[in-house]
């Protein structure tokens, strides 16, 4: 072996092989058992946000106590401040993720945490906000503007203008 090569494990994560998945540990009925797997092993980063109107200061105490209480619990996980009311929880193993999503929807400062697009709600979430596992909303064109559109488009969808009768 040469002196250059660089063992697997010390290679950066987008170099690694995947780790082997097995199928047969999926439920059909539970689609976050597949996004388990495929995360296992991969850097995964979560948003969490705190309810109230909590200062920086203050969102740093609450995150730090999530923060050691997962540590505690055997979790790798680094938090970075992001906002006044908003966190980072960085994961070295993103298999954990939905473990530490359920811990941190508990808390009763957490408005919600945003994992791979989802948007879960927390116990410190308003009433109105509490619309179970609720996507973001795609930024784009509203639909008024697309309907208007797209009957400009029909109407102007012909090869040659219609002939007006002098």
């Amino acid at each position: 072996q040469k002196d250059d090569d660089i063992e697997e494990g010390d290679l950066p994560e987008h170099k690694r092989p995947p780790a082997p998945i097995d199928f047969s540990k999926i439920d059909p009925g539970k689609p976050e058992s597949i996004l388990k797997l495929t995360k296992k092993g991969k850097t995964l980063m979560m948003f969490v946000t705190v309810s109230g109107e909590p200062t920086e200061k203050e969102t740093e105490e609450i995150t730090s106590l999530w923060q050691g209480s997962l540590f505690n619990a055997n979790y790798d996980v680094q938090r970075f401040i992001v906002g006044s009311n908003r966190a980072i929880f960085m994961l070295r193993d993103g298999g954990y993720a939905w473990e530490i999503k359920d811990f941190l929807i508990n808390q009763e400062r957490c408005a919600d945490v945003t994992l791979e697009g989802q948007v879960y709600p927390g116990k410190g979430a308003k009433e109105s906000d509490k619309v179970k596992n609720k996507t973001k909303p795609e930024k784009g064109k509203k639909k008024k503007d697309a309907d208007k559109n797209s009957e400009g488009i029909k109407e102007n969808n012909r090869a040659t203008k219609q002939r007006d009768d002098l």
